[in-house]
């Protein structure tokens, strides 16, 4: 069956042929002052093949995966021509837009043909992962060709560069701070949870807990953190309780909504059954409350990374991210920096998937796990 392109995606398919046809025309980079032609640089003749498909697909239909391989080769002909450049000119930057180009609009048709029913829905990982690819090429390519200082902003390879020397190093910041992350998230979450069915229990706790709980997550972790330090020394256990503190408060509010989410109407029936509060607690409404309380796990997933990293830069030993992170800057050793941010964008990513996925096994019988299968 023919597939018939959307409005966004012909637009798409003109602007990256267009772009592509433009890097042609303009000035492509110059190397000791004199302008040199795409023609001059590796794989020149990949942007002519991007403008030509791209413009003629506006007619004529072409498999999904085509607009995947052209922005593969777009973006190895970038890469492999800044090698070689000295200065990038607009040809270059045209070039750059085209391949962007390519990869929206394959994963624009990819999202569709899953949405059809025409491709497998675990195809549907490639979505981030182009999305990902897409901004660290771009991330690339505008730092080393717009010769924008290290010491500012350093290209992806120089980070994975230091990932791979520095190993050690990051590893043992990620397990002292993980540690922290890993008490401060069980017992915040823990005690906001018992909290909460306290406070569902006493009408009274209802008014008096709620008001001090959200006092307590007003409070900034720049004010609290050097408080927990003295109170609980300088290692993981002072950032293990600036954690809890983060971390209660959002699993009180959503258990408490959560746990008023079932309707009166089911109430009454555990009613009619002569259900006593604990049983009606435990059939009815916790397996209500549960895509309210993942919810609140899911963003103290978060929190509990972003506090244990701040709590370390006010009093630690000599080992932690946020420790490596605010003594290397003061060194301008920003690519290690860097490597530690993306040490722990990955493991927050990580925490997070792990409880999004634990959520789907347990709420399987909920509309929104249900209603996001095929």
């Amino acid at each position: 069956m023919k597939r018939q392109l959307t409005g966004l995606q012909r637009a798409l398919a003109a602007f990256a042929g267009g772009f592509a046809l433009l890097a042609l025309i303009f000035e492509f980079a110059s190397t000791e002052g004199a302008p040199l032609p795409v023609w001059e640089f590796p794989l020149a003749g990949t942007f002519l093949v991007l403008g030509v498909l791209a413009i003629g697909r506006i007619w004529f239909q072409l498999p999904l995966f085509i607009d995947g391989a052209l922005s593969v080769l777009g973006a190895v002909a970038l890469l492999l021509a800044l090698d070689t450049l000295q200065m990038a000119g607009p040809g270059y930057w045209f070039a750059l837009v085209s391949t962007w180009m390519f990869a929206w609009l394959f994963v624009e048709q990819l999202a569709a043909s899953i949405r059809a029913g025409r491709t497998s829905p675990t195809l549907g990982m490639l979505i981030p992962v182009v999305f990902g690819l897409s901004l660290l090429l771009i991330w690339e390519i505008i730092v080393r060709a717009a010769s924008v200082p290290m010491v500012l902003l350093p290209p992806p390879s120089m980070i994975w560069t230091r990932i791979l020397t520095s190993l050690p190093t990051l590893t043992a910041d990620f397990l002292q701070t993980f540690k922290a992350v890993l008490a401060g998230f069980a017992l915040g979450c823990g005690s906001g949870f018992i909290v909460a069915i306290l406070v569902d229990r006493s009408p009274f706790l209802k008014r008096g807990l709620l008001p001090i709980g959200n006092f307590v997550s007003a409070l900034p972790i720049i004010g609290i953190a050097p408080i927990m330090v003295m109170w609980f020394g300088f290692d993981w256990p002072s950032k293990a309780a600036v954690v809890v503190a983060m971390t209660f408060f959002p699993m009180l509010v959503n258990t408490v909504a959560g746990l008023n989410a079932s309707s009166s109407i089911e109430r009454d029936l555990m009613r009619t059954y002569a259900a006593s509060y604990w049983e009606t607690l435990l059939k009815l409404r916790l397996p209500a409350a549960a895509p309210f309380i993942f919810n609140a796990l899911k963003i103290n997933s978060t929190l509990a990374l972003i506090g244990a990293i701040v709590a370390e830069f006010f009093g630690t030993p000599i080992v932690g991210m946020g420790f490596r992170i605010s003594t290397e800057v003061g060194k301008l050793n920003i690519d290690l920096v860097w490597a530690e941010i993306a040490v722990a964008a990955v493991a927050g990513s990580a925490f997070y998937g792990v409880i999004a996925l634990i959520e789907r096994a347990v709420t399987f019988w909920h509309p929104s796990v249900r209603g996001g299968r095929t």
